[in-house]
């Protein structure tokens, strides 16, 4: 098992690297994402425009060897331009025409543009790796990954997303300004003066590697007390007073049961990512606040005093008891 953890996490870092060749900083998005592929969950990114979100993903995509599609959410947006329609033609009959969400990695840009309705379209593929249109239903390609980004800063023409969708996504991200030196950088090898061909980035992963790799991530030992002290954590959102929270009075909705398996198999992932065989304390807490910042649901008392759900979960990480 320890072979096998460090045969995969060599192949996550060299995946890391490769992608280095044309995106600069934002190590923390690239681990997210990463994190989230091997854990076959999803990734819900928020950052302002023109921050390397769609080429993080597109980056990621050629190292990992997978097809990619992008779907740029507006608002007359239709379900069927993402999963696909049924038309008819004289000499075939009627016939599927798939939409761009068949593809191994979808980044969804913008998603809150679109209508309540079409962000739904996501759902069933998200959580079931299916499509159905019409009357029939579709696998889709292994691995699937969906990357789906909102503007936090424009609100006209946009719609907040439906917290049953939200749930459904593993990880939420922050993508922040690069720092100076990393904007030098950017300067001297951003993609609209060269090509993303240019970078010649080679592919590290396969489908059936990416596979293999989340089949290991769920063989990592997660032990009985690591179980507990996740429990503990997903309780604490819900039940502020037993652990003796300040900032409790600003919970109005704890995690959902989704809380606790992000946790579970986000660890995991972080886990392996370090090379080692079995769960830690420490995994549980790199990945909290990835798992349970859009999990969370404050009340206006701390929407008007500006506090934030990460601040929540720094109490709840210092407040909860460390097996």
């Amino acid at each position: 098992m320890e072979k096998s953890v460090k045969q995969h996490k060599d192949l996550v870092d060299n995946v890391r690297k490769e992608v280095s060749k044309v995106l600069v900083g934002q190590e923390g998005p690239l681990n997210g994402c990463l994190r989230a592929i091997i854990a076959n969950g999803n990734v819900l990114v928020e950052g302002v425009p023109g921050i390397a979100k769609t080429l993080l993903i597109r980056a990621l995509s050629v190292a990992c060897g997978c097809t990619f599609n992008r779907i740029q959410f507006t608002v007359d947006l239709l379900p069927t331009d993402i999963t696909g329609i049924t038309t008819y033609d004289r000499k075939k009959g009627f016939t599927v025409v798939k939409g761009p969400i068949f593809a191994n990695f979808v980044i969804a840009d913008e998603i809150n543009r679109a209508s309540p309705k079409t962000q739904s379209a996501l759902l069933e593929a998200m959580q079931e790796k299916q499509v159905t249109i019409g009357k029939h239903t579709f696998p889709l390609q292994l691995p699937f990954f969906v990357m789906a980004n909102n503007n936090p800063i424009e609100s006209g023409g946009t719609y907040p997303l439906p917290e049953a969708q939200i749930d459904r996504f593993l990880f939420k991200v922050f993508m922040d300004y690069p720092a100076v030196e990393e904007e030098k950088e950017i300067m001297k090898r951003n993609i609209t003066l060269q090509k993303f061909e240019d970078f010649k980035l080679k592919p590290i992963l396969n489908q059936s590697k990416i596979i293999r790799i989340q089949q290991a991530v769920k063989a990592i030992h997660l032990g009985e007390d690591i179980e507990k002290y996740i429990v503990k954590i997903v309780d604490a959102t819900r039940n502020s007073e037993k652990y003796h929270l300040k900032m409790g009075k600003y919970i109005e909705y704890g995690c959902s049961p989704r809380g606790s398996i992000g946790l579970f198999i986000g660890s995991k992932a972080e886990s392996l990512m370090h090379g080692s065989h079995y769960v830690t304390p420490q995994h549980v807490k790199n990945v909290a606040h990835e798992v349970l910042r859009h999990r969370i649901i404050l009340n206006y008392e701390a929407q008007a005093e500006g506090i934030r759900t990460d601040e929540v979960i720094d109490e709840i990480l210092s407040r909860v008891p460390v097996p």
